[in-house]
């Protein structure tokens, strides 16, 4: 199993040939070059991880070749090796750009210690760099807002399996909250303090998922212009999750199988075989049935990513729900204002659908706070499509609305401390809602 491929550049046959036999020893891949403007140049076709650099070269010395290598390849990992180590020498190479620096001679062990010391430096540096790319603005918290029973035992099934590496697939609609609970489960395991890595993928073209999830090195196609880490590596130690697997291209879902039966993988461009250890949360707004029928999801890819399948229904089959998150969002935007609502506003929000689920409620939360004035929020400032919205005849017959006011009213009083806080949310005084809670025997 390959580590990594390292350059070295010597002018002492014996050393070079020394050096590249402890390596290769130790599974890296060298490329050793007596020459440095050979190895130069072999650093414009391929990515090195590493570079070993002798200081006292002709042509051209290793300062002159560190400075060189690294315009080319400012990835590169570099040490310089030199049998004249100073704290000048050191000083000057760590302001080129090198790492670190080693004194000549050296034995076998001390040497291979230095580089896995410096590999793991590497990968480490790599994947700040890497995060830096995939930087986006997630919803980070790991609360879970519910009353709802059926949601409840998703999240006890999901604290069960969390500390396992077993792969979860979560099924739901678009906006019912997966993303946050494949966090909460990478949250609750004992990978919580490595990457957690997203991967939308029906965002991504069909020709780049490849190198999307493994990586590639430069110039493995046209414009990959330099070396590019994958969601795979970038989630090594962690948890890799799969937002919208049914819409990985088929050809993928064979190369992702091979993955997830080895953990092993290739870079595009590369044949280079390495290893990752990821824990897969896989989710999907499509009915997998429906995908296993009409051949978009294969089966052996499926069975492999559904471990465990975890089911998080819709915002309108857990309207008791509403007023909790309505709450929790008001805080969560409200910069600590405090706020009333009308009469009107909370029976609009309980009686529509919400087509879109906990996201389309959000934002219509985040709308309300826009508009409000006098610190009210009020129907009025709803979208339109909820104000003209009409459910059937059977739902009015089975919710009134006295009814969705005392279940407003007992939701408001379960999260409250006290009957006055309570009022304030409601909007009425609190000789009102002592009136309400002794008519709904509350």
């Amino acid at each position: 199993m390959s580590k990594g491929r390292v350059l070295v550049i010597d002018d002492e046959p014996n050393i070079l040939k020394t050096i590249e036999l402890s390596l290769s020893s130790a599974g890296y891949i060298p490329e050793v070059f007596l020459n440095p403007e050979d190895g130069i140049m072999r650093a414009k076709e391929v990515f090195f991880d590493l570079s070993f650099i002798d200081l006292k070269m002709q042509p051209m010395n290793g300062i002159q070749v560190l400075e060189t290598l690294k315009k080319i390849s400012p990835d590169t990992t570099v040490v310089l090796m030199t049998a004249y180590g100073s704290i000048e020498t050191a000083v000057e190479a760590i302001k080129k750009g090198a790492y670190d620096y080693i004194t000549k001679p050296f034995t076998h062990k001390e040497f291979i210690h230095i580089v896995n010391r410096v590999f793991e430096h590497h990968k480490m540096s790599r994947k700040i760099e890497g995060f830096k790319v995939l930087l986006e603005d997630h919803y980070l918290s790991n609360d879970i807002i519910t009353n709802n029973k059926s949601v409840k035992e998703v999240i006890r099934i999901a604290q069960d399996v969390a500390d396992s590496d077993i792969p979860v697939l979560i099924e739901g609609e678009s906006g019912t909250g997966k993303e946050i609970l494949a966090k909460f489960i990478h949250s609750k395991s004992s990978r919580r303090a490595n990457p957690f890595i997203a991967v939308n993928c029906s965002a991504i073209p069909e020709n780049l998922f490849e190198s999307e999830m493994f990586g590639h090195v430069k110039g493995a196609f046209t414009n990959a212009l330099k070396d590019r880490i994958g969601r795979v590596e970038l989630a090594d130690t962690g948890t890799l999750f799969f937002d919208e697997v049914g819409d990985i291209p088929k050809f993928m879902q064979v190369k992702l199988l091979r993955f997830l039966q080895s953990m092993e993988y290739e870079k595009v461009g590369e044949s280079i075989t390495r290893k990752a250890d990821v824990r897969i949360i896989a989710a999907t707004n499509k009915k997998v049935e429906d995908e296993l029928k009409t051949g978009n999801l294969r089966e052996d890819f499926y069975y492999r990513i559904a471990g465990v399948k975890l089911y998080l229904p819709p915002l309108r089959e857990r309207k008791e729900d509403i007023p909790l998150l309505f709450n929790y969002f008001v805080k969560k935007y409200s910069n600590l204002k405090e706020y009333g609502i009308d009469n009107d506003l909370m029976n609009y929000m309980i009686e529509y659908d919400w087509p879109g689920n906990i996201r389309e409620f959000e934002t219509v939360v985040k709308r309300l706070l826009v508009f409000a004035k006098d610190n009210i929020l009020r129907s009025e400032y709803l979208p339109i499509e909820i104000l003209n919205f009409n459910p059937s005849r059977k739902s009015r017959e089975m919710l009134t609305i006295e009814e969705l006011e005392k279940q407003y009213i007992r939701e408001v009083l379960k999260i409250t401390s006290s009957m006055k806080e309570a009022a304030r949310i409601l909007g009425i005084s609190e000789t009102t809602l002592w009136r309400k809670k002794k008519l709904y025997n509350l």
